[in-house]
């Protein structure tokens, strides 16, 4: 079965559309979508099948891909890590909603078959309407992981229509939310004495320590 090519305006989606990509995500799909970065593909952290399924897509192995979760806003992050320190939960507070990745420390709630091997957990919350819509009226996080392209000079597929021609009978829904951008986010670790900048993407760095 072909996926579906939903079109949102993040400056104002659709609440119907939303509902049905929700839908689709309670029912153990997966979806492609926009963020303040990279076009990402998700489903819910709930579902061990749709998790397998981006796995097989992707070819890789579930318990030692570095997945991160979209959060709605820094109190849904609390639901899935240990408690932040001070200098890091400042940190949180001023750069989020944007493009940062902070890897933590994970608590229970996070799904066993993602920290079998790790205790750690990424946390984004980006600066883009719609994942952050579709996260709160899913009531739970998006496992989310980026849209690679296999060209040798974008890293980042961008243009939601050849990425819908390329998934289209991988996935269940793919959301045009316009062209994406092609730098990945900022990863900042916070699980040792100081915070280690992993990779630096579209966030900057220069002014948030």
């Amino acid at each position: 079965m072909s996926a579906e090519l939903i079109k949102l305006y993040p400056e104002n989606p659709d609440p119907r559309k939303i509902q049905k990509i929700v839908d689709v995500l309670r029912a153990g799909g997966i979806i492609i979508y926009p963020t303040d970065t990279v076009y990402g593909m998700g489903c819910d952290i709930h579902n061990l099948r749709a998790i397998e399924r981006i796995a097989l897509i992707k070819g890789i192995k579930v318990k030692k891909h570095n997945f991160s979760f979209i959060c709605y806003d820094l109190s849904n992050i609390s639901e899935y890590t240990r408690a932040l320190s001070t200098p890091v939960f400042k940190i949180m507070k001023k750069t989020l909603p944007g493009p940062y990745t902070f890897i933590l420390e994970a608590n229970n709630n996070v799904p066993k078959i993602l920290n079998s091997n790790k205790k750690t957990v990424g946390i984004r919350v980006p600066d883009h309407s719609i994942p952050r819509l579709l996260v709160r009226e899913l009531g739970s996080p998006i496992l989310t992981t980026s849209i690679k392209d296999e060209d040798d000079v974008i890293e980042y597929s961008t243009d939601p229509e050849l990425i819908f021609e390329k998934y289209r009978d991988l996935v269940d829904i793919v959301i045009d939310g316009g062209y994406g951008n092609n730098v990945a986010s900022t990863i900042l670790d916070c699980t040792g004495d100081e915070i280690e900048i992993v990779r630096e993407g579209l966030g900057p760095v220069d002014d948030i320590f």
